[in-house]
């Protein structure tokens, strides 16, 4: 599913206050100093994702409670936490309608509530948006007649579905996203269980597996064995495609093994030119088991229709960094929109300024603005600088 998320809006979520983020692209990056927001940002995707798995209330506990997610100074008594994701799905075509998920979430006398969510589109000018879903506490409606709209929705009228739903906290999303008759309920339930917020760990990663064909690297990475024998042994192209490229960017790799022991547990094991004998991962280095982990990240077969990473730039060696920044621009091209954190100057030097935004943090509250908006940054641009040396040397104002 190629799907792109246009803008984000956030209301009283921990750091962002009141912020709006728009101009996305399909590679990302967010620049910003250490506690800035960058992670917070990814968070709101991940809570979004254990809303839909779970329910809300699971979310916002495992988060701390509501009174540690809702914004610093904030009611939490009269305040809600608001989101609102505006996306395009263009597996309907180029001129697919722009989609809008609204959730608003609040809290009283102990527990937690959904307070609204709407599931809207307008195809064209002709006519209001309809509200595909439209629920408050458990109560709601979503349209039966979609096939009508996806034709002239401007001379239909919409038919709807009153469905209660069992508490007031669960995702209409949850349960009507199972339907086909509720086809962009579906689409957009599909979107969230499918977004990955990627932290790859060197130790998990380094893990000697259970033998099995997992085929999508999990969030910390601790499957990569699993998924390195699938490849190996289904999707041989991709792992031939993975060791080339190995072979180019790590010095001396020139092989890597998948191999299974009398008891039944997968190794990988990386062959270095100038010994006899490969080492298994758990003796590699820490860059070369992480470019490994990124290349099998990034040739997924089927890519995460969003793909959040955080801070990559970690034990990979400086030159690396522009590489992987193509290979994280040829993933987005591919159906894989991506989202990266980081604050590298020599990561950052790989990307164009349209790719770029900016996070900022003033008295407790983030902001994030595209890079492009500031005219000095453009000019300098313009006339040759590149955007990591302008954020080493501090053009980046207030970031």
């Amino acid at each position: 599913m190629k799907t792109q998320i246009e803008q984000i809006k956030v209301k009283n979520f921990r750091l962002y206050k009141n912020l709006h983020v728009t101009n996305l692209q399909r590679l990302n990056v967010f620049l910003g100093a250490n506690g800035s927001g960058k992670t917070t940002l990814f968070k709101v995707f991940s809570f979004l994702a254990t809303c839909l798995k779970e329910n809300v209330t699971v979310a916002v506990n495992r988060e701390g409670g509501f009174k540690e997610v809702i914004t610093r100074n904030s009611d939490p008594e009269k305040d809600f936490i608001e989101f609102e994701i505006k996306f395009r799905n263009f597996e309907q075509g180029t001129k697919s309608p722009l989609v809008t998920y609204y959730l608003k979430i609040g809290f009283n006398k102990g527990k937690v509530f959904i307070e609204r969510e709407i599931l809207k589109y307008r195809r064209g000018s002709k006519g209001k948006p309809w509200h595909f879903l439209d629920y408050s506490k458990g109560v709601g409606s979503a349209i039966k007649n979609q096939q009508d709209y996806d034709i002239e929705p401007w001379k239909f009228k919409e038919k709807r579905e009153e469905m209660p739903l069992d508490a007031e906290d669960i995702l209409a999303l949850k349960g009507l996203g199972q339907f086909e008759r509720y086809k962009t309920i579906k689409s957009f339930r599909t979107l969230l269980e499918q977004w990955l917020v990627s932290n790859l760990q060197n130790e998990e990663m380094r893990k000697i597996n259970e033998a099995g064909a997992d085929q999508q690297l999990s969030m910390s990475g601790n499957n990569l064995s699993q998924v390195a024998s699938y490849l190996y042994e289904y999707q041989r192209d991709i792992f031939d495609t993975i060791l080339k490229k190995m072979q180019q960017r790590v010095p001396g790799v020139d092989k890597v093994d998948v191999s299974i022991n009398e008891a039944g547990q997968i190794f990988l094991k990386f062959g270095d030119n100038s010994f006899t004998n490969p080492f298994i991962s758990k003796y590699t280095s820490d860059g070369t088991i992480k470019m490994f982990a990124f290349l099998v990240l990034l040739h997924d077969p089927a890519p995460r229709p969003l793909l959040c990473i955080e801070e990559p730039e970690n034990y990979l060696y400086p030159t690396l960094l522009r590489e992987l920044a193509e290979e994280l621009r040829e993933y987005a091209q591919r159906g894989g929109q991506v989202f990266v954190s980081t604050h590298s100057p020599d990561f950052v030097d790989a990307l164009t300024i349209k790719e770029l935004f900016l996070v900022k943090k003033e008295h407790g509250i983030s902001s994030i603005a595209p890079a492009k908006n500031d005219e000095r940054i453009v000019e300098m641009c313009e006339n040759g600088c590149e955007l990591g040396w302008l954020w080493q040397h501090d053009y980046f104002t207030g970031v």
